[in-house]
């Protein structure tokens, strides 16, 4: 079921959980530690496919429950699963609607059995349980599934946090079960919850870990919590997962939270945060965030990043991004996602290679240099 994945470590970090590797999937290979552009419905904002591969993205993200009532997972098969549909050769990975569980809380009814979710779109009534969670990422044809989960908000009652856990549990037990009647070459993660409860976070991994999937993820992070309670809970997720195993931190975040990740040991990361922004005008660079819609850049002649190598750097302008903003150019929006992306990538592949060449010490260490001369030349905070 799984002949095309394989993880394989390749350099580790002597001072820290860091490491560097390589997923293997049907579709392509993946460096490890690796952010992959998310791509809610088929699509990253903004963003063709042949800009994703410019910048270097190895693997993108879709998820499930929105491709399910659009276009349909029916569809979306009949005309050769979901890498043909978008018009993307490399892996992909779906979120379950998991999240959806959570966001969409005011639309759903859950049970133990599964959630009823009131269609955002046209008010319809979905039933959507773990089985049909992989029924559904089975049928786009994706290279990585993910378990259907529950998770809880910031803060939460230890009750709270505990009730949701074991759900996530049973879902992922059934998960499990339902994936391994399908002969595909689709691979299944598990994911893990707790809230901000370390021993919980332990547990959860833990018993996450004794399902044997190829690879597990830590989930109900970056929903408001302070940075430390955010690491707590991931060092000690990552207690209970195989080290043999790649780690997906979902859903987070900055530049920060990256980078605090990989020195954790996660090695996949994924946020709409870098094209969210983007369109807000919020730009991305190792010297904090630049919001470019200021007065200040007016005239300002300088690119977003002077170090920075994407095609917006390399061609226009603070003063001219700031123009298209004013006057709500759709280029806009296109050239700040191309960066912002392109800056993720850049961060991560130099973290790669910093642990490749065994200087992660030193690349982590620029890393919060650079946001402190940042600070002094009055950039946001990243």
């Amino acid at each position: 079921m799984t002949r095309s994945f394989k993880f394989e470590i390749e350099s580790k970090d002597p001072n820290s959980l860091a490491r560097a590797a390589a997923i293997t999937t049907g579709h392509g290979r993946i460096p490890t530690p690796i952010f992959m552009p998310v791509g809610t419905r088929g699509t990253v904002k903004a963003i063709a496919p042949d800009d994703l591969m410019n910048i270097g993205a190895k693997i993108v993200l879709s998820n499930t429950y929105h491709l399910m009532l659009r276009p349909g997972e029916e569809l979306v098969s009949r005309l050769g699963g979901l890498h043909k549909f978008m018009g993307w050769p490399g892996p992909i990975l779906t979120d379950s609607g998991g999240f959806q569980v959570f966001s969409l809380s005011k639309l759903r009814k859950m049970t133990e059995e599964g959630v009823t979710f009131q269609s955002p779109y046209d008010g319809s009534r979905t039933f959507f349980s773990p089985e049909r969670s992989i029924e559904v990422q089975t049928a786009l044809g994706v290279d990585i599934m993910m378990c259907l989960d529950e998770c809880t908000g910031y803060p939460a009652t230890r009750a709270e946090a505990e009730k949701s856990m074991e759900l996530t549990h049973k879902w992922a037990a059934r998960c499990h079960a339902a994936w391994l009647q399908n002969d595909t070459d689709q691979v299944l993660f598990g994911i893990s919850q707790g809230s901000f409860y370390p021993d919980l976070r332990r547990r959860s991994a833990e018993a996450i870990s004794e399902l044997d999937f190829p690879g597990q993820a830590v989930g109900g992070l970056a929903l408001g919590e302070p940075l430390e309670d955010r690491l707590a809970a991931l060092e000690a997720a990552r207690e209970g997962i195989s080290e043999n195993k790649p780690m997906y931190l979902m859903g987070v975040g900055t530049p920060i939270d990256l980078i605090e990740g990989i020195k954790r040991g996660a090695d996949m990361f994924d946020c709409v945060l870098p094209t969210r922004n983007a369109r807000n005008g919020q730009m991305f660079t190792r010297l904090g965030r630049l919001v470019i819609k200021n007065a200040r850049f007016r005239e300002d002649e300088r690119p977003p990043d002077e170090k920075c190598g994407c095609y917006t750097c390399r061609t226009f302008s603070r003063a001219y991004l700031r123009h298209l903003f004013q006057n709500e150019e759709p280029l806009a929006m296109r050239l700040a996602s191309l960066h912002n992306l392109h800056y993720y990538l850049d961060l991560v592949t130099g973290a790669r290679e910093a642990l490749l060449n065994g200087a992660f010490s030193g690349y982590y260490t620029e890393f919060y240099e650079n946001l402190r001369q940042g600070r002094e030349e009055g950039f946001s905070k990243a």
